[in-house]
């Protein structure tokens, strides 16, 4: 039987409720400064000068917006240590332990592709990276609840999801620290391509587009989800805090490369 005139406007009645009085997270996805490529091994790809002072920025424009969030870190020394940076300029901020799903890798196959334009390599890397970064994304991704609730799910590494919204998710016993607001501050700080995942994922495009964005160092990208599950995106890989000579992609300066 079809809803009646009566059970839609109830159900629009609910929405206007619960986007009027339920949580709205704000989730701000941080790229790490400039390291130092040419090294081999993870703990030795360490900031530059110059990626320090991004990362100094970047805690001095936070400071300005937002105070007593909680600080989400990969497990990438170069993460780590613009974490420690910008956490230095945030009183009171909380810091998670590393989290090795954030972690730099290939999200997703990339469009054009195939044989033709990719390696073997570069697809089996893609393949093993997928699910990993998947699971990041569904972790930090969801509606807030009040108390929230979070189901962590790993998807196979063909399933990139097509639905409406971001999922309400359904596993009990996480403390809500912002009880009685109506925003809750989450801030990320990883990795050039699994920010451009998840921007993509978050606002339902296409996620094999994911390399055709650009998102400098110590950049910000800002999305929130509103307690009815649609999502917006508020910066992309903004970086106004930085004055144009500390502006970097990897090894490139400012605009021209």
């Amino acid at each position: 039987m079809p809803p009646t005139t009566g059970d839609k406007d109830e159900d629009r009645r609910r929405k206007r409720q619960t986007r009027k009085e339920g949580v709205t997270r704000h989730v701000i996805l941080i790229r790490h400064g400039q390291y130092t490529e040419n090294e081999k091994l993870d703990e030795n790809r360490i900031l530059t000068e110059l990626g320090r002072q991004q990362a100094d920025y970047t805690g001095r424009r936070l400071k300005e917006m937002i105070e007593g969030v909680e600080v989400r870190v990969s497990n990438m020394a170069r993460a780590k240590e613009t974490a420690d940076i910008i956490a230095s300029h945030l009183e009171g901020v909380e810091r998670s332990e590393p989290d090795s799903d954030l972690n730099e890798g290939r999200p997703s196959h990339t469009l054009p592709g195939g044989d033709s334009y990719v390696s073997k390599s570069t697809i089996e890397k893609t393949d093993d990276g997928h699910t990993r970064i998947e699971t990041a994304f569904r972790k930090y991704f969801y509606r807030a609840q009040d108390p929230p609730r979070m189901n962590i799910l790993v998807e196979s590494a063909s399933d990139t999801g097509d639905d409406n919204n971001i999922a309400e998710m359904d596993v009990t016993n996480i403390e809500n620290k912002n009880s009685g607001s109506k925003h809750e501050f989450e801030i990320i700080v990883c990795h050039a391509n699994v920010i451009r995942y998840f921007l993509c994922r978050a606002l339902q495009m296409p996620p094999e587009a994911w390399l055709r964005l650009c998102t400098f160092n110590c950049s910000l990208t800002y999305l929130t989800i509103r307690p009815t599950g649609t999502v917006s995106c508020r910066m992309l890989g903004d970086i106004g805090h930085l004055p144009y000579d500390k502006s970097t992609f990897s090894m490139h300066s400012g605009f021209n490369w």
